[in-house]
């Protein structure tokens, strides 16, 4: 996921880089989850029908039958993690109690949804066909789904009023989800770094992390390619010039680094 930065106007550019397929799910998720949410904002129907699709996509990326089992029980590790912190002068026990609570309320909504995540979209034949339909370039006009076309003409707030019910059986796994990012994330420490001529390996030499994200400041104009296993993290720094091909980078770049694990 690529994101601005909230310090300064724009000035840098953050890219998140999953190390595990479980935090690739969860940050494909997280990013699908906003786009509706932006969407959803507008009042246009090309808008609406925009936030439609990207529900479809959560329910095909939610479609993992563990996923609701993954986010429970790192939710209840995480509670364990954090319980063992009561007591250190370090920590602040009201804010210790606030991110308890906090874990506390994803997992009893998470635990009450039953059956398949989205069961409720798929048993819904008219949603169904515009799924089918989309899978289609162009498969969506008025007259292939005219059904659906007079559903679009609707008020903007009846659309909202739809997609929202239609997206409310995934809220707890994106409560959920923001709760373990926000932790994964937090769980990292920064350090500034130097690629020479662009390239920069590091041996991670039995380090552990699920998540390596990669900060640059927007002026320089670089854009990083990631590759990392169990051995090695690879970066190579490419230009971006318009809409063209990039070019590997040429001069030395300067980046923060930081390794995040659960």
């Amino acid at each position: 996921m690529t994101d601005l930065s909230s310090t300064g106007v724009n000035a840098v550019i953050s890219y998140e880089y999953p190390l595990s397929e479980r935090v690739r799910t969860l940050l494909r998720l997280e990013d699908l989850f906003e786009r509706v949410e932006h969407f959803l904002q507008k009042d246009e129907h090309y808008d609406h029908h925009v936030a439609l699709l990207s529900i479809f996509e959560i329910l095909d990326v939610s479609g993992r039958a563990d996923l609701k089992s993954d986010l429970l029980q790192e939710l209840e590790r995480q509670k364990q993690v954090l319980e063992g912190l009561r007591g250190n002068p370090e920590i602040s026990e009201p804010a210790l109690d606030k991110v308890l609570a906090q874990i506390d309320h994803a997992a009893a909504n998470l635990f009450q949804t039953s059956g398949k995540v989205g069961q409720e979209l798929r048993d819904n034949d008219w949603l169904m066909s515009i799924r089918q339909r989309t899978n289609i370039p162009g498969g969506v006009c008025e007259f292939d789904l005219p059904s659906y076309h007079y559903w679009l003409q609707q008020h903007p707030d009846q659309h909202r009023r739809d997609l929202q019910s239609w997206l409310a059986p995934f809220l707890p796994i994106r409560e959920a989800i923001a709760i373990v990012l926000r932790i994964l994330r937090e769980s990292g420490k920064t350090t500034a770094q130097l690629a020479q001529q662009g390239v920069y390996q590091q041996m991670m030499a039995g380090r552990v992390a699920q998540m390596v994200r990669i900060r640059l400041k927007r002026e320089h104009h670089f854009v990083p390619e990631i590759s990392a296993n169990k051995y090695a993290l690879n970066i190579r720094f490419t230009t971006q010039e318009g809409v063209q091909r990039p070019k590997p980078a040429e001069t030395d770049v300067e980046f923060e680094l930081t390794f995040c694990n659960l």
